[in-house]
């Protein structure tokens, strides 16, 4: 695993110059990401106080909510700033919480550009991604609809969730991609391959879960590098995360405006290569 000095930026796409910690926002919804988020108001203070700290890249999607989501960060944040980034996603269906079905209709996507465009009190989306391939459709007719928005102005930039390589290279075939957003933490690299190739190819990897900072075996190791910081797990997981690969974007999420302060305080850690190479191990 090669490694570079750490920066805190990256071009989406060449041009949304964005810093590397965004903010997820899929915790601010009811149990399951499912329904209203319990405390409303608090989930808006999170979302302005990490614009404050300068975060300008936030992932919702249709799916959180559904609908309410994207609701909420329009009420919260409209009128947007200038830098600011948000990357919505479709392609699934909500039955209730924690129910997660991919609905690839060509007209379903149609609905869900249009929903999040009216959503986010936006003409055009910075981010689209598909969240996964219906195994039932054709990706081809799928990514139809996404294709047209583009052409319309009404999507800059579209990206994929949970896809192979394989996978990529047919999307690519239909819309250009520049992000693919993936399972992906200290203690899960089921994805590395993922990481390298989106590197090579100039796309960003936003890995969500980003905090989960692995097996028990790792943790002796976590704690002793944590201590050395004065950092918490979570920051040491993340700080892992920058040093990877200069081209993933994280997006932690939280509903806490002082747990959303830590997880951008650890863009102050830069590990020492011997670190990361012992919590790659």
């Amino acid at each position: 695993m090669e490694t570079t000095k750490q920066t805190l930026t990256y071009k989406i796409g060449g041009q949304l110059d964005i810093n590397r910690i965004g903010y997820g926002a899929m915790q601010l919804t009811g149990f399951g990401v499912f329904g209203e988020v319990s405390d409303r108001e608090n989930a808006k203070k999170v979302l302005q106080q990490a614009v404050m700290s300068g975060v300008n890249f936030i992932d919702t999607a249709e799916a959180y909510g559904p609908e309410l989501n994207e609701s909420l960060i329009a009420e919260a944040l409209y009128p947007y700033t200038n830098d600011l980034v948000i990357a919505t996603k479709g392609g699934f269906d909500r039955p209730g919480p924690n129910k997660w079905e991919p609905n690839g209709d060509p007209e379903y996507i149609r609905q869900n550009i249009e929903g999040s465009l009216k959503r986010l009190k936006v003409e055009t989306i910075d981010l689209w991604q598909l969240h996964r391939f219906d195994p039932k459709i054709p990706v081809e007719e799928t990514l139809a609809p996404v294709l047209e928005a583009v052409k319309a102005g009404k999507i800059k930039y579209v990206g994929l969730s949970e896809v192979n390589i394989a996978q990529i290279e047919q999307a690519e075939k239909v819309v250009p991609i520049v992000s693919v957003q993936n399972l992906y933490n200290l203690g899960n690299k089921q994805w590395d391959e993922i990481v390298d190739y989106t590197a090579k190819r100039e796309m960003a990897f936003i890995p969500w879960f980003p905090l989960a900072s692995g097996p028990d075996k790792l943790a002796e190791k976590i704690n002793k590098i944590a201590a050395k910081y004065e950092a918490t797990t979570a920051q040491i997981a993340l700080t892992w995360l920058l040093k990877r690969s200069p081209n993933i974007l994280l997006i932690p999420g939280t509903k806490s405006v002082e747990h959303l302060q830590e997880n951008l305080a650890a863009a102050n850690i830069e590990l020492t290569e011997e670190e990361f190479s012992e919590l790659s191990k």
